[in-house]
């Protein structure tokens, strides 16, 4: 089956979020839709998005403030939330999502912006992932999840749950529906998404692994199978590579659309939607050129959903520091403490440096990121330091496996340019090139730039006067993902350990630009702001 855009219907180019917003899922309440994404030790957690058309979405907050538990007092790189799903039932939106630590949580709220209620640990246990609930015609729930061979040495199924229906535990231990084992060809199955559409029960599951995988959706007259499935999407002729887990929605005029992700590797897992529609033997097809049963591939550009136009919204990083909150756009990498930040309303984000500087910024909860941007950018901002000990340290960090940043150092007589590089080392290595060689600053103020290109190479930039031309260091940092995530722009300070806490760092705003790059005369990755 094949789609034709209306030559004189709006264009909306895929992916349509395109930064890191993993495993997304998505439900339509009211003609408006809600999407929610995973947020592994990302805090606040479960970023909660709304859009009028599927295609632009703009920030309502987040549904977890913080990571239950002390275990999250410092950053658990690839733990924390996994895949979430979202639904809307009895007045309440629902949010189902695992921790493969600890086990399936749930959150509840009557607005999608909250408040919503504390964690209720639904199901306590290690290696229990993607979980999502149905709640059937007759009343009964379920609960369908998938496993983590990273914690219980078991993938690759699906299990299914009777489930009380106020989602407060469940009531057997569950029959394991889909075994991909059996199945030819499936290496991973998970993300499940649990549906009913005309007597059917729907199961839609990726496999094959997150960047190299397909869409797979199964059904049965029952919740507990037998299952029959068939393969709906995959990449095919296209350039997106592993089309995975993501969220069935219907319009309030009929259309049905799904919504997955991209593994863009350092970008992250990327957002793009596909037409759906269904065969005349009740199965679903998806993006384009689906024929005879045979899965489909991926659009690259589409027509808006029908009653639908553009709107001029998008997620927020450049960020003025006006206001007394934290933008929706930053987190922590652990559960912070509330003496990290300081936001006086005056144009400026005050830090208060730590005596917890492990040499080490992958181990350094209070690291102030945001999402890299799937395209090229530029990120500025100014640090100055305010009475901190001697050894304090702060700056502009690119976050991954591997990192690299660039800041001011307070020394024992002054200040001094600062820079280094690490991962998953227990310490830092001086970046090479030029900065080898101390370079003495003539005050505590300095302002700093990182650009990345298309191809995730990145260049770190600096003057400590804002009239001089920037000094370009003659590295280029190869941008790294992180795990389970995309690569993440951040401002961080620490002192060294044992000493006394005291001054801040006074951050100035910051400034995100994103479009086409090339390169300047002094060698660096020009951006031209878009606004």
């Amino acid at each position: 089956m094949s789609t034709n855009n209306p030559a004189t219907a709006p264009v909306y180019t895929n992916p349509i979020l395109n930064a890191d917003w993993p495993d997304p899922d998505a439900v339509q309440v009211d003609g408006s839709y809600y999407l929610i994404a995973s947020s592994f030790n990302r805090v606040p957690g479960l970023p909660v998005l709304k859009s009028r058309n599927l295609v632009d979405w703009e920030y309502l907050g987040h549904a977890l403030p913080a990571l239950p538990g002390r275990h999250y007092a410092l950053p658990r790189h690839g733990s924390g939330v996994w895949a979430p799903a979202l639904r809307h039932h009895d007045g309440k939106f629902w949010i189902f999502y695992p921790d493969p630590d600890h086990g399936i949580f749930v959150l509840t709220a009557t607005h999608a912006e909250g408040p919503w209620s504390e964690p209720h640990l639904l199901y306590a246990g290690r290696g229990l992932i993607d979980p999502c609930p149905l709640w059937d015609d007759d009343g009964q729930a379920y609960l369908v999840h998938g496993w983590a061979k990273s914690r219980i040495g078991v993938k690759n199924r699906l299990t299914v749950h009777r489930m009380s229906p106020d989602g407060r535990r469940l009531l057997d231990s569950g029959v394991h529906v889909i075994d991909g084992d059996t199945l030819p060809g499936y290496t991973t199955i998970e993300g499940p998404k649990f549906y009913k559409r005309d007597g059917w029960y729907w199961i839609f599951a990726p496999a094959g692994g997150v960047a190299t995988g397909w869409q797979s959706v199964f059904r049965s007259r029952s919740p507990f199978g037998p299952y029959e499935g068939r393969r709906v999407l995959e990449q095919g002729s296209s350039t997106v590579n592993g089309p995975h887990q993501g969220a069935w929605v219907s319009t309030p005029e009929g259309q049905d659309w799904f919504l997955h992700f991209q593994d863009r590797g350092p970008y992250g897992r990327v957002v793009h939607l596909q037409p759906m529609g269904w065969d005349q033997d009740g199965w679903p097809w998806m993006g384009e050129n689906a024929s005879d049963g045979g899965p489909g591939t991926p659009v690259l550009h589409h027509s808006y959903p029908a009653g639908t136009a553009p709107e001029n919204v998008a997620p927020p990083a450049s960020d003025d520091f006006a206001g007394t909150r934290l933008g929706h756009q930053w987190h922590w990498q652990a559960n912070p403490d509330e003496t990290w930040l300081t936001l006086p309303g005056n144009g400026t984000a005050v830090l208060h440096p730590k005596a917890n500087d492990p040499i080490n910024l992958r181990e350094l909860p209070n690291v102030l990121g945001q999402i890299l941007p799937g395209v090229e950018c530029s990120f500025s901002t100014s640090l100055e330091l305010d009475a901190v000990p001697a050894g304090s340290r702060a700056g502009v960090v690119l976050l991954g496996r591997q990192y690299a940043w660039l800041g001011i150092l307070r020394t024992a007589n002054g200040y001094a340019l600062g820079s280094g590089r690490g991962g998953e080392r227990p310490h830092e290595e001086p970046l090479p090139g030029s900065l080898l060689d101390p370079v003495e600053l003539s005050g505590p103020r300095l302002e700093l730039r990182i650009t990345v290109d298309a191809d995730h190479r990145a260049r770190f930039a600096w003057r400590d006067d804002a009239k001089a031309e920037w000094q370009v260091l003659d590295t280029v940092f190869e941008v790294v993902e992180g795990q389970w995530i995309g690569a993440e722009l951040g401002i961080f300070a620490a002192s060294p350990l044992g000493s006394a806490e005291s001054g801040s760092v006074i951050v100035g705003p910051v400034r995100v630009d994103t479009a086409p790059a090339a390169v300047d005369p002094s060698g660096a990755f020009a951006v031209a702001a878009t606004s």
